[in-house]
């Protein structure tokens, strides 16, 4: 899939995680594990209701890694760009993993998203992730207690 001709979005940049994840499989096994959960999209009227029958349940985050790193139990992203916001469904997602001992974050670009990652996957035994240490970039809470991290520029 070549990226070049594709517009920007959500998708493109999720495409570049997983992509910068399988190169770093080398350095890292567990992203082999690293999934996306297809909750959204478009799909017809048959296929929307056969996939919530199958679980597929609205707010669950994009990307999941479910090894357990410091102090949490595992990894959950929900990927956004640009001014896209997450839905309730989504904050109530997140704050619930958190609650349950998950690290999560919502990433408005790839390199915020391996940036998250990395730092996860480094964490000491019973460490935090410290969001300041991603100082290249923007990091800023919502009214959920939610971090949303993103690279400084027209959006930030």
């Amino acid at each position: 899939m070549n990226l070049r001709n594709m517009k920007r979005g959500e998708d493109t940049e999720q495409i570049k995680v997983m992509r910068w994840a399988a190169g770093a499989e080398c350095r890292y096994p567990e992203l082999r594990w690293l999934y996306h959960v297809p909750n959204g999209g478009s799909r017809d009227s048959a296929e929307a209701i056969k996939l919530k029958n199958m679980g597929v349940k609205r707010g669950v985050s994009d990307l999941c890694l479910p090894f357990p790193h410091g102090r949490y139990h595992g990894l959950y992203i929900e990927m956004k760009y640009g001014r896209n916001r997450t839905t309730k469904e989504q904050a109530e997602f997140l704050r619930d993993m958190s609650d349950a001992g998950h690290c999560v974050a919502v990433c408005h670009d790839a390199q915020s998203a391996a940036g998250l990652i990395e730092q996860y996957i480094n964490l000491p035994e019973n460490g935090l992730v410290s969001f300041s240490v991603l100082k290249e970039f923007s990091c800023f809470w919502d009214e959920d207690g939610i971090c949303h991290i993103k690279l400084p520029g027209p959006f930030a």
